[in-house]
């Protein structure tokens, strides 16, 4: 498929997740991403018990098996696009709007800020987007955790697998493969590389194969740890485009290395190698002090404090912060329509 026509499905991709977001009461493919890897959780510990090299072996098969079979998945629906266009395309398009969060984000974030000043209920639409305790945040603590997850998720579900998608575009729009197995592909059609789909579910389930397992207690120490750190090595590029892209998204260009920086140093001393970075670069543009004190079920974490200098968190900032992610989503589209027909 030419490079341009690629970028106009990625193009398209992004303009649906805006419009219509997850639609309820339809399947997601996260939903069976997330159901096959607790079938397979529940195999793998009934075998490892507690033993850390069994469990690490597991979680690393549990890794293989789901970020492979949907990576497949993709690539399959890729192939009905090109075979069969009238049926794939449309597929095509939808599954690539389903790996985008920016929408269905924007949504559950605004839903915190319009249920305040009703505390209870805001801790209550709070629970579904967070991983901390929310019991006895007061409406301060709730918008500094909306602004947080608004950062943060910004890039794992919404920047990385338009990253990878992006990525999968250009390698769609390369040379056909040189070696072509026996297919059911018509006579003609050729066989192309792993595209946009299959990146970016390829991404998704890592994402879900760390918010699911990948946490420093239990058995999942050692369970997630595979899952967990091809994660945050899809991650890691991504983040840092983010970072670097935001001060132009705030149009303040001027900026760019000195926010650059700061945000690579304020986020290094939190124990994700990109979460941190993300934070302290939208805590920046954003000009909202954010970090502190949070709650988990395994017991009080202190993050660091990013921006210190700068106000904490209210609705308008935390407003910001989502502004500036669609302002650099259209920033990524129009830079990469320009660089991928090239490619």
């Amino acid at each position: 498929m030419p490079p341009l026509q690629c970028w106009l499905l990625v193009l398209m991709a992004c303009g649906l997740d805006r419009l219509l977001g997850d639609p309820h009461g339809l399947i997601h493919p996260v939903q069976l991403m997330g159901a096959a890897i607790t079938q397979l959780r529940r195999w793998a510990e009934a075998w490892a018990g507690d033993q850390p090299l069994r469990l690490r072996l597991a979680g690393g098969l549990i890794t293989l098996l789901v970020v492979g079979a949907s990576l497949l998945a993709g690539w399959a629906v890729e192939c009905l696009a090109l075979a069969w266009p009238l049926l794939g395309l449309p597929l095509l398009l939808l599954g690539l709007a389903s790996a985008l969060a920016g929408r269905s984000l924007e949504q559950a974030v605004e839903d915190v800020l319009r249920a305040l000043p009703d505390t209870a209920l805001a801790r209550q639409r709070l629970a579904w987007i967070v991983g901390r305790e929310v019991s006895g945040l007061d409406n301060g603590e709730i918008l500094r955790a909306a602004a947080e997850t608004a950062s943060e998720n910004a890039v794992d579900g919404l920047f990385a697998p338009l990253f990878w998608m992006l990525v999968g575009a250009a390698l769609w729009g390369a040379a056909p493969l040189a070696f072509e197995p026996l297919t059911l592909l018509p006579q003609g059609v050729e066989l192309a590389y792993p595209g946009p789909l299959a990146l970016a579910w390829g991404f998704k389930a890592a994402s879900t194969l760390d918010s699911m397992l990948g946490y420093r207690h239990g058995r999942l120490a050692w369970l997630g740890t595979a899952g967990a750190r091809l994660d945050d090595l899809l991650t890691w590029l991504p983040c840092r485009l983010v970072a670097l892209g935001l001060p132009l998204a705030a149009a303040r260009p001027g900026r760019t290395l000195a926010w650059f920086c700061g945000a690579l140093e304020q986020g290094a001393s939190d124990p994700s190698p990109n979460a941190g970075v993300s934070q302290a670069a939208y805590a920046l543009a954003a000009g909202v002090r954010l970090g502190g004190t949070n709650r988990y079920a395994d017991g009080l974490k202190i993050k660091p404090l990013l921006a210190p200098l700068h106000p904490a968190a209210d609705g308008e900032a935390v407003q910001r912060i989502l502004r500036l992610s669609s302002r650099l989503e259209w920033i990524w589209l129009l830079a990469s329509g320009l660089v991928l027909p090239l490619s």
